[in-house]
């Protein structure tokens, strides 16, 4: 007896390779999303906290502790320099009357910009000025760091008018300081960007050690 096509087992309907393969790969770009967002999460706060105690670490080298009483890494304001980059000041105070000020500035070296961050006191002398971040060349511009040598420390407690504007330069130019053998743009950079964060703190006196 001939039994009709219709009432026959029929075989399980097989799925296109295409359909398995995108279905895998859609599973593990989820779960790898997932883990990365899990250990991005886990990870957060202890790179916050990395990050505010480096920020620290910089300011208590160019901001004694012995002129402030509160934290100068919460007691800021964000002002433009002259070039219209936003920087961020932090605030020393004691009694609530701003004693210093700190902030960043940059200049440019021999393999690119640097940044270094600059102490001020309420009249205008160097509190202290330490290198954050340079590409110079090793054994020669990165003498700027304190950690390579005393250069950086000459400009403590000098001000805008000591010594004179026109001798903030390198002795090459017509300066009063020091260049490095081998490497007098690295030096001159520094000094440029000093001279500037000099030039910002006067422009801004008022803003900046206002008392609010």
């Amino acid at each position: 007896m001939h039994t009709p096509d219709t009432l026959l087992p029929q075989p399980a309907a097989m799925k296109p390779p295409g359909l398995i393969h995108g279905v895998i790969l859609g599973c593990f770009c989820l779960g790898f999303g997932l883990l990365l967002a899990i250990t991005d999460r886990l990870t957060l706060d202890d790179i916050a906290a990395r990050a505010l105690e480096d920020r620290q670490n910089s300011l208590a080298q160019v901001i004694p502790s012995t002129i402030h009483d509160n934290d100068p890494v919460t007691d800021t304001l964000v002002m433009k320099n002259a070039h219209g980059r936003e920087i961020t000041v932090y605030r020393a105070r004691k009694a609530g009357t701003v004693t210093g000020v700190a902030y960043e500035i940059y200049g440019s070296g021999y393999a690119g910009e640097m940044k270094l961050m600059l102490g001020i006191a309420a009249d205008g002398r160097v509190l202290g000025v330490r290198v954050l971040a340079h590409k110079e060349t090793p054994g020669l511009g990165d003498k700027i760091e304190v950690k390579k040598g005393d250069w950086i420390l000459r400009f403590d407690g000098l001000s805008l008018g000591n010594p004179p504007a026109e001798r903030w330069k390198v002795k090459k130019d017509g300066g009063q300081f020091d260049q490095f053998a081998g490497a007098t743009i690295t030096p001159r950079g520094v000094l440029a960007a000093i001279r500037g964060g000099l030039d910002f703190f006067a422009a801004n006196k008022a803003a900046l050690t206002e008392t609010k």
